[in-house]
């Protein structure tokens, strides 16, 4: 896929402050003072570590206007933190709101939000500021050319995005999140159903011939993709270092005794594989934003299709909320390239569900 990038180091600066140990909420706003930077392979933390925004790039729509994707890196093993909207956790122009996060889970989270552009936007910027663990990180994100992604289709194979629906006739969703796709309410302490429609075109189908691969076909097309990936992610690499003033966190790396890749996840790490056979189609819970916890029956939801890739298969789940409030979840569909694309730009698809907590 020419001109993609793998995951990004959000450029900014980061400032360190003495903080009292165990706490996980900053909430408030703090006041950090000079102090030593983070290296990208400077040993993970298990808790009081900085989170990272993360510009993953833009694309331009079919009216003209474009749309900036972010995601976040929370270099905590353990530590799981709330930064409110405010001072701590602000873009601008046009903020502090601007639909970004308030609830940081561990490690590397990509395309996490989106903020769509006019089309008069021009060389304009937009920075997000975000102050965890009173380290502070910014970065400023803009249409620079390098950083255009295509999320709805990889030209390098063909591969598309999961479609998903949140009502069996409802409309198709494909790719990076755009407005609210569904209101539901529910009552604090008591289990709230989740369900959606999810599918998925397979490996084996090949998007820029319009036909299912023999497995002889799909072995070559797979090692090919592979080597292209790799020359990309190189070819990446160098142009971000250049561009931004910084370097990409190697592919791997030994950390503590643990192999981290590139994207600061363990390798191999997630959640545990599902038994039985491969699911065609992996669809993510987590919590967006909201004031208390979110508990997910089943978090990690497999949808297997069983060769029929133009049905719909519903995937259900329940989520019980601690405290009553406003709350946003994210549902992410992931295909066989994995959480994040396995560090591209495509091909996922996510989408938010509000839920309104009495």
């Amino acid at each position: 896929m020419a001109g993609r990038l793998v995951s990004r180091w959000a450029t900014g600066v980061v400032v360190v402050a003495s903080m009292a140990l165990g706490f996980t909420f900053p909430g408030a706003a703090q006041q950090p003072t000079p102090g030593a930077g983070r290296l990208a392979l400077e040993p993970l933390g298990k808790k009081q570590e900085a989170v990272f925004p993360y510009f993953e790039g833009w694309y331009r729509n079919d009216d003209g206007t474009a749309t900036i994707l972010l995601g976040y890196y929370n270099r905590n093993v353990d530590q799981t933190l709330e930064v409110p909207i405010g001072p701590n956790n602000r873009i601008e122009p046009g903020g502090p709101d601007r639909g970004q996060p308030t609830h940081f889970l561990p490690r590397r989270h990509w395309g996490v939000f989106a903020i769509t552009v006019p089309k008069d936007f021009g060389t304009e910027k937009i920075t997000w500021t975000l102050t965890a663990n009173n380290l502070t990180n910014s970065t400023t994100v803009w249409l620079n050319p390098q950083y255009f992604v295509e999320p709805f289709k990889n030209t390098a194979n063909g591969n598309t995005p999961p479609r998903l629906k949140f009502a069996e006739n409802g409309p198709v969703l494909q790719g990076p999140p755009r407005a609210i796709a569904q209101t539901l309410d529910a009552v604090a302490g008591q289990p709230l159903t989740l369900t959606l429609w999810a599918t998925d075109l397979p490996a084996t189908y090949d998007g820029a011939t319009n036909k299912f691969l023999t497995p002889e076909e799909a072995a070559a097309k797979q090692a090919k993709t592979a080597a292209e990936a790799a020359a990309r992610g190189a070819a990446a690499r160098g142009r971000a270092a250049g561009a931004r003033g910084g370097a990409e966190p190697a592919p791997l790396a030994l950390i503590n005794g643990q192999v981290i890749a590139g994207d600061g996840r363990a390798a191999g790490g997630g959640a545990a594989a599902q038994a039985g056979p491969a699911a065609d189609v992996n669809v993510v819970w987590l919590k967006h934003r909201g004031p208390g916890d979110v508990a997910f029956a089943q978090a990690r939801t497999p949808v297997r299709l069983k060769g029929n890739f133009t049905a719909f298969q519903k995937a259900e789940t329940t989520a019980t909320f601690s405290a009553p409030g406003e709350y946003m979840l994210r549902a992410v569909a992931n295909d066989s390239s994995g959480d994040g694309g396995g560090g591209d730009q495509c091909c996922w698809t996510t989408a938010f569900v509000r839920v309104n907590v009495k």
